[in-house]
């Protein structure tokens, strides 16, 4: 009897420490995005998305079935340019109309690919870009702004033009969260806007929100080195999980995987900016932080994956708790995350800024972008949300369930 009840005892002890241990894991990362990459056919599109849908909520029901959570799913084309070709404007705007109508009838979303990628009319293109994401709720879209010569000026001017129409024709001037400007993004990528296809489609990426992933391994580091290594370990396990899932889709489904984007990529409850914070032990902007920032790009490298897209740091400020307060404290500027993406970032992203701004700053600020990539050989891109009838002190109004507000902070004078 009373070895029954010793056994009783240590049993129930160690299921108590079983249980301990399992709650003193770090949470599971978030699949934020599976991307399909579809080679669209305007005479079969409506066939193609379908089948591209259905691919997709397989894939979520087998990510789901190992307790991975999914929060979107989404669709990638090559540049639109290439199936609009031989429309007339108001053509190509129906069909993009029908295209978004499908797109929110399916829950999906749809990366339409860039203008500017190749050709000559790239102008022109930018400006069908800007009339289609005006009309449209489930689509996205970018301009490319760089090329094998370096930084395409014309490009850089088409995309400011693009953002000044976005933020004066739409309602909150919501509607540059769907534009871009890329610099040496690489396609397959599976985060929006960025996403486009070159190759032949029926292939897919994955995209990460591992934000609290950064912080469960910074947390009490006693240094940067440390830090790193524990990242490494720790995200190399959880995204392994993660894309051994893929390889079995993959398997089954005859879609074939591409990579993971290991771009800690944050949201609303789950800050990149606390991670960061937690290791600097200062607030964001402050000195340290671009060592964390650089600590996390350096952990990403080493992670032996297959990897695709960005696979760095992103700093979204209006997608990002944390950044939203430091920006309406003026602790984080426009500069101090241009000099982040120098060294470590994915570029700028979600920057609030005045509605009066003129296409020459913007142009300015799109090209330092640019000029970074080029300089440093990295995918950069720039989505700047401009704001109609703002000035530096107020506040923003978006009603995006993405979006957080902030206040809009003064331009450098000079």
């Amino acid at each position: 009897m009373r070895f029954a009840v010793a056994l009783l005892v240590s049993l129930l002890v160690s299921s108590s420490l079983i249980a301990q241990e399992k709650n003193s894991q770090p949470p599971r990362p978030k699949v934020r995005a599976i991307t399909a990459f579809v080679r669209l056919d305007r005479e079969r599109y409506q066939v193609e998305i379908a089948e591209a849908v259905q691919f997709l909520k397989i894939a979520k029901t087998t990510f789901e079935s190992r307790d991975q959570t999914v929060q979107t799913l989404r669709i990638a084309t090559q540049p639109f340019p290439e199936y609009t070709k031989g429309l007339s404007r108001q053509q190509a705007l129906e069909f993009f109309k029908t295209l978004d109508a499908l797109a929110q009838q399916e829950h999906v979303v749809i990366a339409i690919g860039p203008a500017y990628l190749s050709g000559t009319a790239g102008e022109a293109q930018a400006d069908l870009l800007a009339e289609i994401l005006q009309n449209c709720k489930a689509l996205f879209g970018t301009v490319y702004v760089t090329n094998d010569s370096g930084v395409n000026w014309p490009a850089v001017r088409a995309a400011a033009r693009v953002v000044k129409t976005l933020a004066d024709s739409t309602p909150n001037s919501e509607g540059n969260f769907h534009f871009a400007a890329l610099a040496g993004v690489p396609p397959n990528a599976p985060f929006f806007p960025a996403a486009y296809l070159t190759g032949a489609g029926h292939q897919f990426s994955v995209g990460l929100e591992s934000a609290s992933t950064v912080r469960a391994a910074f947390e009490d580091a006693p240094d940067p080195a440390t830090a790193e290594r524990r990242l490494t370990d720790l995200l190399f396990l959880q995204a392994s999980d993660v894309e051994s899932l893929a390889r079995r889709v993959d398997a089954e489904r005859g879609w074939s995987y591409l990579g993971l984007d290991l771009s800690p990529a944050p949201s609303k409850d789950d800050s990149i900016g606390a991670a960061i914070e937690s290791l600097s032990k200062q607030p964001f902007g402050s000195s340290g932080t671009l060592t964390a920032v650089a600590t996390i790009t350096s952990a990403l490298k080493e992670i032996g994956l297959r990897r695709t897209g960005y696979s760095g740091v992103m700093l979204p400020v209006l997608e990002d708790s944390i950044l939203a307060e430091r920006w309406n404290s003026g602790s984080v500027s426009l500069d101090a995350l241009l000099s982040y993406s120098a060294v470590c970032g994915t570029g700028l992203d979600t920057i609030p800024l005045p509605g009066d701004i003129p296409v020459d700053t913007l142009v300015r600020i799109i090209g330092d972008v640019a000029s970074l990539s080029v300089k440093w050989n990295k995918p950069l891109s720039a989505r700047l949300l401009p704001v109609a009838g703002k000035h530096p002190g107020d506040r923003t109004e978006f009603t995006d369930p993405a979006l957080l507000n902030a206040t809009i902070q003064p331009l450098n004078a000079h």
